[in-house]
């Protein structure tokens, strides 16, 4: 079973402005001087990949169950917990610290022993029916708001 990552307004209003000032960054300097095309064709090559790269990483968030654990994809990432490791899960509107795959702060923060701190925070779209798909699989994990 497959669900997609919540997006919210406030996420998206972020990623915008990062982008924004990476654009800045990139290009500013080149419109204060003279710079030659293939200074202008690298920074926009670098600015396109950079920003690419967030985006991907932005709306491509995934939780997929499978058999013997929950995969965890955003862009290049992907984080594997078995459900055996999972002792807790929470929610939190903390997105901003901690290890996180998710595009709201509307999240969850699963407790296990496998991932990096030891949490993950994730934003699936269908919390309910994502926290009963968790309930099934992990009979024995604790709940809290």
């Amino acid at each position: 079973m497959v669900f997609r990552s919540k997006v919210d307004a406030f996420y998206i209003g972020f990623i915008l402005i990062v982008i924004l000032i990476i654009g800045l960054v990139s290009f500013l300097p080149l419109l204060l001087e003279d710079a030659p095309f293939l200074a202008i064709l690298i920074c926009a090559s670098i600015f396109l990949l950079v920003a690419s790269l967030i985006l991907w990483m932005t709306f491509s968030v995934e939780y997929v169950f499978l058999d013997d654990y929950l995969l965890i994809k955003g862009g290049p990432f992907r984080s594997r917990i078995p459900y055996k490791s999972i002792t807790r899960i929470t929610s939190t509107d903390k997105v901003l610290s901690g290890h996180r795959i998710l595009s709201s702060r509307d999240a969850l923060e699963i407790f296990n022993q496998y991932t990096f701190f030891g949490s993950i925070k994730i934003s699936p779209q269908y919390k309910k029916n994502f926290l009963g798909e968790i309930k099934k699989r992990c009979p024995g994990v604790m709940f809290e708001d």
